[in-house]
């Protein structure tokens, strides 16, 4: 995967685009909000957390580590989070996508889902990857439910996994799926996005 690529995807209702140090005041407008944060590793509770935060994704990006997107809800027109592809091992041709979070006014809109179309399309099909991951709190029913929506394979949880902002230590679970079953997966679970 190339870092250095300014990657743009989009459809009619969500725009991902590189995140960039001038989103610092939009995203503070919806990150402000200690319910996103409840099964995530960090959490972000002032400005200053949203600085810090913004500056890390940057940095990981630029360390080849992370690649992080803006979420542009292209309905309202507003910047409503942030996604990530990460963990990525060319070699293997597998990745994760993760690190997502949404401002809550942006929860069952269905934006997320045109999220991780957007993604899965651009793994399997432009960088021809054979494995996507997705990984959540074990806790995380809400999550979970919606990676099983996206047509994934629940494969098992990793006990005592993560260390979380609040000190608890997170069991967490993996989904993923592969290249041979996304065209049946994009067939039938996102067939209403197709055009």
């Amino acid at each position: 995967m190339d870092f250095t690529t300014a990657i743009t995807l989009q459809n009619e209702h969500a725009l991902l685009r590189p995140l960039q140090l001038s989103d610092m005041t939009e995203l503070a407008k919806v990150a402000l909000d200690a319910s996103i944060w409840r099964y995530t590793v960090t959490r972000i509770s002032t400005p200053n957390e949203v600085e810090q935060w913004l500056q890390e994704a940057l940095l990981a990006r630029e360390k080849q580590q992370r690649y992080m997107f803006a979420i542009v809800d292209k309905v309202s027109g507003q910047l409503a989070g942030s996604t990530a592809f990460g963990n990525i091992s060319d070699r293997d041709k597998r990745l994760e996508i993760g690190w997502t979070w949404l401002g809550s006014d942006f929860w069952g809109t269905g934006l997320n889902r045109h999220c991780k179309f957007l993604l899965l399309s651009y793994a399997f099909e432009e960088l021809q990857y054979e494995r996507v991951e997705l990984k959540t709190d074990v806790r995380n029913t809400r999550s979970r439910k919606a990676m099983l929506k996206l047509g994934t394979t629940e494969e098992g949880v990793l006990r005592s996994h993560t260390l979380m902002h609040d000190g608890h230590r997170r069991d967490t679970v993996y989904y993923s799926m592969l290249r041979q079953e996304w065209p049946i997966r994009k067939a039938t679970v996102f067939a209403d996005l197709l055009p």
